[in-house]
């Protein structure tokens, strides 16, 4: 995985979405909340509540193999009356589900939406707020590879 690689940590708050990210392989996101940057190359999931003692951490991600955009009636049809039934959705195609040991956790239990962040941030971070770091490796990664190898960069 490149330390560039797009992570998506989306909010998985339901044991229902869970079962088909895990046995369906696919995930769903608004099309009008989806972020700028899309499709991610990974999705991991920030359990919420429902999840007992998973709750507030991220243990799960995949790679995002493709997407396409539905209708969330296509992709629920037992739903057909729910109020955003009509509206689009991207169907994020998964690999298999794996594990992320240790978990990402969120020991205030901020609130988040959200976070997209990179493949060298994620495996790095241990609580959420390390999702989001400015550390000057993460900003200034090209510098830093460039001093390494014996250039100086201007």
């Amino acid at each position: 995985m490149n330390p560039d690689s797009s992570v998506l940590v989306a909010i998985m708050n339901s044991q229902h979405d869970f079962t088909l990210a895990r046995e369906s392989r696919w995930y769903r996101i608004p099309q009008k909340s989806a972020p700028k940057f899309f499709p991610p190359d990974f999705v991991a999931f920030y359990c919420t509540k429902p999840f007992g003692k998973d709750a507030y951490s991220v243990r799960w991600y995949a790679q995002v193999r493709g997407h396409e955009l539905l209708t969330r009636r296509d992709l629920l049809p037992d739903e057909p009356h729910h109020p955003r039934a009509s509206e689009p959705y991207y169907k994020l195609q998964l690999g298999p589900l794996k594990l992320n040991a240790p978990p990402i956790l969120n020991p205030t239990r901020r609130p988040i939406s959200c976070i997209f962040t990179t493949w060298d941030r994620f495996v790095a971070a241990k609580t959420i707020a390390d999702l989001y770091s400015r550390a000057d490796w993460y900003v200034e990664r090209v510098c830093h590879v460039l001093r390494k190898v014996g250039i100086k960069p201007e």
